[in-house]
């Protein structure tokens, strides 16, 4: 039988069982040990064993029936067989335990990366919400920062100009200081005079007195005479005459056209001359006036009671941002001139901004702009900020209807607000010469951080407006009284509630015979 042994290094030589080759002792018939010194794997292992037991049960039945000599050698290579063997046993034990730890591991290896894989997906969504919600967050901030800017630059544009008002008041208040000052001086003078006066007056009062004794002693005489007889005895002395009135200057009067006496606010009238009547019998002589009685005093209607045909009215109900009125198109050309005149009832405790226009360059070219944090019934008339001026328009807080004018010009920059008809406030240098670009957006009952928007609730308008109307020329104070008397439209008007094409919000749009049933 054929068998196969395996040495060092691999290799396999055949061997039969009966006799070595080259005619060997029966030393050299031993069977040699079998030594395995490595191993593939576990199929290996098997291999290697299934090879061994064939060789392992001849070598038994070929020792049964050889010599008793040759069993101890091979029991001893049985023994190192055994060994072998387990050592192969452990060997192949600790490769497949390696085996399955290094399979485990890398299964625990690819479960950990798909969890890492999940988490690493999970961090990504989160940072991705997170820097959305961080990009809106500064955009926010950023559109605020804006705003604030914005109220900022234009609160120390209102501070700079209110500074040069305060200014403007300060030196109008030191020169009417020096004006009263002059007017004292000359009250001084005139009360001098009046003194010079007085005396001379008492010295002429004393020169009546003794003429008119004289004069009562010749009436006298004449009439112990009898009519028609002369008493005897020297004449009478003639009166001496009267001394002539004494100029003003030696009096230490102003003449009537000197300017301590225009200053003063008074005028002295020249002494009467001899034969003229006194003042008080002259001022006799034109009557007395009776006093007027009820049905003879001219009565002023109520602003608002009796007009009609004023055109359409927008209510704006609250101080919603959203309440809006756009009138298009805006102002055609450039205005060298305004007129702005409105009924208007206010429905809060303070005025909000009744008009704003806006353009690219500046949200604040014309501005009737009213706010919570103002002295209540103030408005400020802003042309191009910063530049502004302040008007009071306290009789408006009373809810009920009022006419209210603002005209400018650029020429000398003067501008003036009625009130039903009254001339309330009136002044120049305001932004002389300039001029009022087109193209922007002209809005009512809010105030503009931008064109067409920025609005703020503080700012917004409360109550209801009639009638209005905006010219590009300065109207006259007839014109003013016969647009308060609602008797018609001045010509020229660019634009009026009309144009009102856009109403937002809860802005209602109500059309009234009269302004009594108007809201």
């Amino acid at each position: 039988m054929l068998c196969t042994k395996v040495v060092k290094g691999g290799s396999s030589l055949p061997w039969h069982s009966s006799r070595a080759v080259g005619g060997e002792g029966a030393h050299s018939r031993r069977p040699r040990p079998v030594r395995v010194l490595g191993m593939g794997g576990p199929r290996t292992t098997l291999s290697v064993f299934l090879i061994f037991v064939p060789v392992y049960l001849h070598g038994v039945l070929s020792r049964e029936a050889g010599p008793a000599a040759q069993r101890k050698p091979f029991f001893e290579r049985l023994r190192r067989l055994e060994e072998q063997f387990r050592r192969l046993q452990e060997v192949t034990l600790t490769h497949l335990r390696g085996l399955a730890s290094n399979y485990n591991l890398s299964y625990d290896i690819d479960t950990r990366f798909q969890s890492l894989a999940l988490e690493t997906q999970a961090v990504a969504l989160a940072v991705n919400r997170s820097q959305a919600a961080v990009q809106g967050d500064l955009s926010r901030l950023k559109t605020w920062m804006q705003k604030s800017q914005r109220r900022s630059r234009k609160l120390d544009s209102r501070l700079l100009a209110l500074d040069s008002v305060l200014s403007d008041r300060d030196r109008q208040l030191a020169q009417a200081g020096k004006e009263r000052e002059a007017q004292g001086d000359g009250l001084a003078s005139l009360g001098l005079a009046l003194r010079a006066l007085q005396d001379t007056v008492a010295g002429l009062t004393h020169l009546v007195q003794s003429q008119g004794a004289r004069l009562a002693a010749l009436e006298g005489r004449l009439q112990v005479a009898g009519p028609g007889a002369v008493a005897p005895g020297p004449t009478p002395a003639l009166p001496p005459p009267l001394p002539p009135p004494l100029p003003l200057p030696q009096l230490g009067l102003p003449s009537p056209g000197s300017p301590k006496l225009q200053r003063g606010g008074q005028a002295l009238r020249a002494p009467p001359e001899p034969g003229d009547p006194p003042q008080d019998f002259a001022s006799g002589l034109q009557g007395t006036r009776e006093p007027q009685g009820p049905g003879s005093q001219r009565t002023r209607p109520s602003p608002g009671g009796l007009t009609c045909n004023v055109g359409p009215v927008l209510v704006f109900p609250n101080a919603s941002t959203q309440n809006v009125a756009f009138l298009s198109p805006g102002f055609p050309a450039g205005l060298r001139a305004l007129s702005v005149c409105s009924w208007v009832r206010v429905a809060s405790g303070h005025l909000g901004t009744l008009l704003s226009y806006a353009t690219e360059e500046n949200d604040n070219k014309l501005v009737l702009h009213g706010r919570d944090s103002l002295v209540p019934g103030s408005v400020h008339f802003v042309i191009g900020d910063p530049a502004f001026r302040e008007l009071p328009l306290q009789p408006l807080l009373d809810g009920r209807w009022h006419h209210v004018c603002v005209i400018w010009t650029s020429t000398l920059g003067r501008y003036r607000l009625h009130v039903d008809r009254r001339l309330v406030a009136t002044g120049s240098r305001f932004r002389e010469g300039y001029e009022i670009p087109p193209g922007g957006s002209l809005v009512l009952g809010q105030e503009q951080d931008s064109v067409g928007g920025g609005f703020d609730s503080s700012e917004a308008f409360v109550g209801s407006v009639a009638g209005l109307a905006i010219w590009d020329r300065a109207l006259v104070p007839g014109e003013v009284a016969s647009l308060a008397s609602g008797r018609g439209l001045p010509p020229g008007a660019i634009l009026t509630l009309d144009d009102a094409h856009r109403v937002g919000g809860f802005v209602q749009r109500v059309n009234c015979s009269c302004l009594a049933l108007c809201p």
